[in-house]
C-alpha cells in the first residue's frame, strides 16, 4: 500500500492527496468524487501525514499501514460507521488486538474505518510503497 502524499487535514473530513507545495503550505485535492482543491497553509492548519500516523498499543504504537492492510485482508467487513460503539469496538480487536482500550476511543475507530472505506477503492492502496531513493541507488 502506497498512502505516499495522502493526508488528512484537522478540521476538514475525509481524506486529502498533497498535489504541489509552496512557499507556505500544501495545495491539496480532496479524494471523494468531488475532487475539491484546497489551499492549506502549514502555519494554520494540521496536516498529518497517513503512512506516519500510529495508534495507541499496549506495548508499542501500531501504524496505522498495519492496521489498513489487517482490514484489506480481514474476511470480516468493517462496520457502518454509524454502528454502537460496542460493535466497532469488537472488530477493531479483530484487526489490531494490541491496541490500548483506554486511548483508542470510538471515535479514533471510525475515523479509521472512514478512512478504509476511502482508501480501499483507490488504485495506490493496492500497490507496493515506493523504494526510498537510498535503497533504490544500493541496487544499481
Amino acid at each position: 500500500m502506497n498512502l505516499n502524499g495522502i493526508v488528512s487535514v484537522s478540521g476538514k473530513p475525509g481524506l486529502w492527496k498533497a498535489l504541489a507545495q509552496n512557499k507556505t503550505g500544501f495545495i491539496l485535492e480532496s479524494l471523494d468524487a468531488q475532487k475539491t482543491k484546497l489551499v492549506v497553509n502549514v502555519a494554520t492548519a494540521k496536516l498529518a501525514a497517513l503512512d506516519e500516523i500510529t495508534i495507541f498499543g499496549n506495548d508499542e504504537d501500531i501504524k496505522l499501514t498495519d492496521v489498513l492492510e489487517a482490514m484489506k485482508a480481514s474476511a470480516t467487513a468493517a462496520p457502518d460507521v454509524k454502528a454502537d460503539g460496542k460493535k466497532l469496538r469488537e472488530y477493531f480487536y479483530e484487526i489490531a488486538p494490541d491496541h490500548d482500550e483506554d486511548r483508542v476511543y470510538s471515535s479514533d475507530i471510525k475515523k479509521v474505518i472512514t478512512w478504509f472505506g476511502i482508501l480501499k477503492e483507490r488504485p495506490e492502496f493496492n500497490e507496493e510503497p515506493a523504494a526510498p531513493a537510498a535503497e533504490a541507488e544500493e541496487a544499481k
